[in-house]
């Protein structure tokens, strides 16, 4: 982590502009999960600490961008932050403007205002210059604590920065921090798990992983279109047809480094409620689909998985939604759990599986941004990374 962060600058009477990632779900006016909230509170009530006032931004959804619209409102994320401070946010009617100015201007030390969504401005999302710098003079300073957008070249993620001095947010710096471990200088045996429906989404990651670690184990629909490629009948499993080719290239070069599922859950259709059996991968039934992995390929990965001293996991193992194939992901969950390993979870589905299976507390790691991860995975340069300032 070679970025400034919160604790290396001044903020004493400053006005603090920091991004957030308040893209919280909601129902009728209401947050329904506040995780994204909770986990920018050590950063906002560092900053308050220093004596410093604070404006938040942040997107919610994907609204037009033809200005405001009540059901993309952040009304109730201001309210929810107001409980978990236990004081009053303020509430923008907007995130630029005159308005809005005044609000900013008016704040003393230990205030906190929150900004309408960035995304009522088409300009937010194409990073239009005069957009960053008005956002930016409603501050003096710029903290970015939202990973889940880094990936983003957004007003708000990376032009902001071009005008103030900008420092990394503490969830950021611990985001950048355990995710490098998996870039950078991981620690061995190193076990990379890569789940999810399709290859092609993920093709950088499984070449920069396979770089990287020691055992690379792929469930998923992604292992249909390997298994594929091996010459498997799959019948009408999920299979990423434009992607055989590819497959069998990876494979060719990973050597023994790549593992795959030996036995499958399978179901007659893709439905909560539909008949299933458990049948090794050469055997699936015709009219029969991949839904899981079975007993057999749960036993081949934990026994890697045990001796492994550092994990990072992407994408669930089957269609862990319908609690009939969910077995095998919350299996691989409980293993992570009881490994004794460092394990980093890459945001998105598979954050949410280690909810559902009860272990979320006992990871090292659980990332806020599924696309953030993935890219950073990859090894791309994230944006709203690379414009804060250098130690």
């Amino acid at each position: 982590m070679n970025k400034k962060t919160v604790r290396d600058i001044d903020l004493k009477g400053k006005r603090v502009l920091m991004r957030v990632d308040f893209n919280v779900p909601m129902a009728d006016g209401v947050v329904t999960d506040d995780k994204r909230i909770k986990a920018a509170l050590p950063t906002i009530q560092y900053v308050l600490d220093q004596g410093a006032s604070l404006i938040l931004m942040s997107h919610l959804g994907r609204p037009k961008g033809t200005g405001f619209d009540p059901e993309f409102s952040l009304k109730a994320a201001a309210e929810a932050l107001g409980k978990l401070l236990g004081k009053p946010v303020q509430m923008a009617p907007d995130c630029v403007g005159p308005e809005v100015e005044a609000m900013a201007q008016a704040l003393k030390p230990g205030d906190v205002l929150l900004l309408e969504n960035t995304r009522f401005h088409k300009e937010e999302e194409k990073n239009d210059l005069a957009f960053a710098k008005q956002l930016a003079t409603l501050g003096d300073v710029y903290v970015n604590d939202a990973f889940g957008s880094a990936h983003r070249a957004h007003a708000s993620t990376e032009g902001v920065a071009r005008y103030l001095p900008a420092v990394s947010g503490f969830l950021m710096e611990q985001e950048l921090e355990y995710l490098g471990r998996a870039t950078d200088n991981p620690a061995h045996p190193y076990v990379a798990i890569l789940g999810g429906a399709k290859i092609s989404d993920k093709i950088l990651v499984v070449e920069n992983m396979l770089a990287k670690c020691d055992t690379l184990i792929i469930g998923g629909g992604m292992a249909n279109t390997f298994l594929a490629a091996q010459g498997y009948a799959m019948q009408d499993s999920l299979v990423e047809a434009s992607s055989v080719e590819t497959a069998k290239a990876i494979m060719a070069k990973a050597g023994g480094k790549l593992l795959l599922p030996v036995d499958a859950v399978v179901a007659d259709k893709f439905d909560a409620e539909a008949n299933s059996q458990v049948v090794d991968v050469d055997k699936v039934p015709a009219g029969w689909r991949i839904m899981d992995i079975g007993p057999k390929s749960i036993e081949k990965f934990g026994a890697v998985l045990k001796a492994a001293k550092l994990v990072i996991w992407n994408g669930p193992m089957g269609v862990f939604e319908m609690p009939k194939f969910a077995e095998g992901t919350f299996a691989i969950a409980k293993l992570l759990a009881d490994s004794g390993a460092t394990t980093v979870i890459g945001g998105g589905d598979s954050a949410s599986a280690v909810k559902k299976a009860g272990v979320a507390k006992k990871m090292t790691h659980v990332s806020t941004g599924g696309g953030a991860s993935l890219e950073f995975l990859e090894g791309k340069e994230l944006p709203g990374v690379a414009a804060l300032n250098d130690k």
